[in-house]
């Protein structure tokens, strides 16, 4: 399947374009534009993440899809996808069938406001690696909402992280652009550090067997959900997007274990019991 490399001029404000490159297959903008025209008249009012998630079910689970090449850029790759990727493409998708931009290119402006810091595309350390940057970013930029209670009574979010995050600055060898571009390691290490000490109320995972008609209800279908960590110097191992079956919530996600996109067979209570380190879960909303 041959990829290419477009120049796509995005607008970042109102007075500044930046021209970023693109790679892509025709196949993958074929398959945007479909998405989002078939969205228009199939999708109702199922919420978008939930929809579009359910559209890329079987797909293929692969890593390191964003790690080709040397220079930064954007990666669009809809037939190989891994948890970030899958969530961030979902959104993307979600953003153009919103605002009623049903083309490549709309979609491809979504997908780097999404992925890269303050939506700007600059090297490797504009990207936002940890899922909270990612989540710190996107509310900024009014795409989701932590949807954690900011007071009392905290419901199912009875826990707290707090972030201490350095595997990336710790094990730059693990990472093709840190090991190439030793230079990018202490911008890497500052954001971090900079991150380092926030708290954020989350759901340990021992309520999450909790039922529908509980506190936890307060999460919906096509929510952002992501699975938190307190070891090795991460925040989060794996984040997908949750729903609801039988009065019981389930996980949607791009699995490593399965190799594909699916609906777990067992509950999101049962996933997380298997993982021994999961802590929990913050939640977000894509703002309709």
């Amino acid at each position: 399947m041959n990829r290419w490399i477009i120049t796509l001029l995005v607008s970042v404000c109102t007075l500044a374009i930046q021209a970023q490159d693109i790679e892509y297959t025709q196949s993958d903008s074929a398959l945007v534009v479909k998405l989002l025209d078939v969205a228009k008249h199939q999708r109702g009012t199922e919420n978008p993440i939930f929809y579009f998630g359910k559209k890329f079910l079987g797909l293929p689970y692969v890593a390191h899809t964003l790690e080709l090449g040397d220079k930064e850029h954007l990666i669009v790759n809809l037939h190989g996808l891994d948890c970030t990727t899958f969530v961030e493409t979902v959104v993307a998708l979600s953003m153009c069938d919103q605002q009623d931009r049903r083309t490549f290119d709309a979609f491809c402006q979504n997908l780097s406001k999404i992925r890269f810091r303050e939506g700007k595309m600059t090297d490797y350390t504009s990207r936002l690696h940890y899922f909270t940057w990612w989540a710190e970013d996107n509310e900024r930029l009014g795409i989701v909402e932590d949807i954690a209670p900011k007071t009392a009574p905290w419901g199912a979010f009875t826990a707290v992280q707090t972030i201490n995050i350095n595997y990336m600055s710790a094990h730059p060898s693990l990472y093709k652009q840190l090991k190439n571009h030793p230079q990018f390691v202490a911008p890497i290490k500052q954001y971090e550090q900079a991150s380092n000490g926030r708290q954020f109320r989350y759901i340990p995972k021992k309520n999450m067997n909790w039922k529908q008609d509980t506190a936890l209800g307060v999460i919906q279908d096509g929510d952002i959900v992501a699975m938190l960590t307190d070891s090795d110097g991460l925040d989060t191992r794996h984040i997908g997007i949750a729903f609801w079956q039988k009065g019981e919530l389930h996980l949607l996600h791009a699995s490593s274990l399965y190799k594909k996109v699916l609906l777990s067979p067992e509950t999101f209570y049962e996933y997380e019991m298997n993982q021994a380190k999961h802590t929990g879960i913050r939640v977000f909303r894509f703002k309709e």
